[in-house]
């Protein structure tokens, strides 16, 4: 016992051939532990850069004298929509803005790649011309929140009308316009709304995606816990102290682990390129971004090993207290019904205060985000006990030798059974709190009728001008006065302008519509026509508006990927504990062959074994998470039906399939029932 770290070494690599199975399987599970936990906060630092490469080009509160102007708006090309950020020098103290080599001067424009390359595709009369003379230079990757954003940077006079006159803030969403403001620094961090709903969304993702992954690593320890601790109670019958077992333990946990984290993040490294072709928030992500840095890195190669060891000694009380019940496989202490109480005051509590979470900001999240974390725990906790209950319940309703057996396997080893059943178990709590979080977005309004926000009073002469910028497209132009919305007051064709009044007197704002028919192409020559007819104003159409589309198909996209997640690790889950199982009880089953049970009834028994816990704590989690989402349901359609349906088809397959893989190593283990010694 002079050098733990060394018999640790000796006692896996004499283990035998199961035993080097058993280390494996833990080395596998604890690689993919790592590699998905390193893709959560791979994605929650990407949407941090995001946010930083955003945040520049939102006004920033002065905190010195003001060096230069910004405003801002939003264009569309062919419905993509285009983030033009005007600036304006006071002085020559004027902040470089991110990305950029200089302030642009006055009439010079700074476009991204993605934008750059369009310009040069369609012909210049759809959007080149909108920006005048060709592009000064290239947005560097600072500027830019993903590879295919459309950018531009305009330069201008302080005293051009573009940056003196207010903008009509109309726009919904998270595509604003802003008015001029005067600056003497960029912004950083998550400052827009987007931003900030984002990088919240993105949170709740990850902690869904971390907190069962932390469960499985932790499990990961006590695989082929059985042939470890009669081990260890040897060890302890001859004399080895509790201290010297302990050290044992963690020190075999803890090398099994490292090796599999190492693993675990080179994959991560290797796949980061496909990762990084997930469309999300408009675009793919720069690979560099779901890179989270060395530090997060090693942390989590350091914690993922200390989780394992922590585990695997915190399941050492048996072995220390009574190494002899162990050795004599003494059936343990059954489970309490207060894991069953603490879950049931966790529902209750959020019963309570989840109605008002989402009226909290910062702090409902906060507080969302820990009942989640509980939740997990919570069903966690529950499981053993549920599976020691069904046992039971198995046991006295049985008709066969397979379900008695199931049932006693249950009652005598219940921690076992939770173990196989609860990748899948929580996965289904995603599955149900993700179910009612996938809205649809239906009526996005008018997609050929370009809009301007203008003075009731100017409104006749914009409307004119508008005709004759559009002459030759066969536009109709219309002019509704009032505050805005509402059917035109009056259509012409051919290019002409019509006065038409919905309400209100001549100072009151008035909305000039321009009705293009022919297509894409015609509405963006209109969109290149009509730039600059109202100083800071640019014509959008109702569809454009519809910003919150793009939320609900990130949603829809964030769901999938955290379900994907969750479906690996319930797969990986199924798969190594069913097959751990195996070895665990490889003389029990032995004995079993050699008293005459066919090998049919042993597998059926050891299905039985795994499907009634699923599919009563599956079914729980299920619930328990569409119960959680239910503060913050936006509706449960087709969508939400198809993907609790799609899970529990695939979750079943998935377990079924785990146990058709660990067959073979059932008769294998069958097959050659002498004791192997360590």
């Amino acid at each position: 016992m002079r050098c733990v770290p060394g018999l640790a070494w000796r006692l896996l690599r004499g283990g035998g051939r199961r035993g080097a199975l058993g280390a494996a399987l833990t080395w596998a599970a604890v690689a993919v532990s790592t590699g998905l936990l390193l893709f959560a906060v791979g994605a929650v630092h990407a949407f941090g850069e995001r946010a930083d490469a955003d945040a520049w080009r939102h006004r920033a509160a002065t905190t010195g004298p003001a060096t230069a102007v910004l405003a801002r708006s939003t264009d569309h090309v062919r419905g993509r929509p285009i983030t033009v950020v005007e600036l304006a020098a006071l002085d020559g103290r004027a902040p470089v803005p991110p990305g950029m080599a200089r302030f642009p001067r006055p009439g010079e424009t700074w476009v991204s790649p993605a934008l750059g390359r369009l310009i040069r595709e369609l012909p210049s009369d759809q959007l080149g011309r909108r920006f005048g003379a060709p592009p000064a230079g290239t947005l560097g990757r600072d500027a830019l929140e993903h590879p295919a954003e459309l950018v531009a940077v305009v330069g201008r006079h302080a005293h051009d009308p573009a940056m003196t006159a207010p903008r009509e803030e109309r726009v919904r969403g998270w595509e604003p316009v802003a008015s001029p403001a005067p600056i003497d620094a960029f912004d950083t961090g998550a400052v827009s709304l987007r931003s900030q709903i984002y990088r919240a969304l993105m949170v709740i993702a990850a902690v869904l995606m971390v907190v069962p992954l932390l469960v499985f690593g932790g499990a990961a320890a006590r695989l082929t816990v059985a042939r470890r601790d009669e081990r260890l109670a040897a060890l302890r019958l001859v004399g080895a102290t509790p201290g010297q077992v302990v050290a044992l333990t963690t020190a075999e946990a803890v090398l099994t682990a490292a090796a599999g984290s190492l693993t675990g993040a080179l994959v991560y490294a290797a796949a980061i390129p496909a990762l990084g072709r997930i469309p999300v928030g408009g675009g793919r992500s720069f690979t560099g971004d779901l890179w989270p840095g060395v530090l997060p890195v090693a942390g989590v190669l350091v914690a993922v090993p200390l989780l394992v060891g922590v585990s695997a000694v915190a399941g050492l009380r048996r072995v220390v207290v009574s190494p002899l019940g162990v050795a004599q496989r003494v059936t343990p202490p059954a489970l309490r019904a207060v894991r069953l109480i603490v879950l049931v005051a966790l529902v209750l509590a959020f019963g309570i205060v989840g109605g008002g979470l989402a009226g909290m900001g910062n702090a409902g999240l906060v507080i969302l985000l820990v009942f989640l974390a509980l939740a997990f725990l919570g069903l966690n906790l529950v499981g053993p006990w549920v599976a020691a209950l069904l046992g039971r319940v198995v046991v006295g309703t049985a008709r066969g030798p397979a379900w008695l057996l199931a049932g006693r396997r249950l009652v005598d080893d219940p921690r076992s059974a939770w173990r196989t059943v609860a990748g899948i178990a929580l996965g289904g709590f995603v599955a149900g709190f993700l179910s009612l979080l996938n809205p649809s977005v239906t009526g996005t309004g008018a997609a050929d009728r370009l809009e301007l926000a203008v003075p009731g009073e100017r409104s006749a002469a914009v409307a004119a001008q508008a005709a004759k910028r559009t002459e030759g497209l066969g536009a109709r132009i219309t002019v509704t006065r009032g505050t805005g919305g509402g059917p035109p007051g009056g259509a012409a064709g051919g290019g002409a302008a019509e006065g038409g009044a919905a309400g209100g007197g001549a100072a009151a704002p008035a909305i000039v519509a321009v009705t293009v028919p022919g297509g894409a192409a015609a509405l963006d020559r209109a969109r290149t026509a009509l730039t600059g007819l109202v100083p800071g104003q640019v014509a959008t159409t109702p569809a454009d508006m519809g910003a919150e589309r793009h939320l609900v198909a990130d949603l829809r996209t964030g769901s999938l990927t955290v379900l994907t997640v969750s479906f690996l690790i319930a797969v990986a889950s199924a798969g190594i504990t069913g097959a751990s199982s195996v070895l665990d009880r490889r003389e029990t089953y032995a004995t079993l062959r050699l008293a005459g049970t066919p090998l049919a009834v042993l597998d059926r028994a050891r299905l039985a074994e795994t499907l009634v816990p699923l599919a009563v704590m599956g079914g729980g989690s299920l619930l328990t998470g569409v119960f959680f989402a239910l503060p913050f349901a936006a509706e449960f359609g087709y969508a939400g039906a198809w993907t609790l349906g799609a899970f529990v088809v695939a979750g079943g397959a998935a377990v079924l399939g785990a146990s058709a893989l660990s067959r073979p190593l059932l008769r294998s283990v069958t097959t050659d029932p002498a004791p192997v010694p360590d």
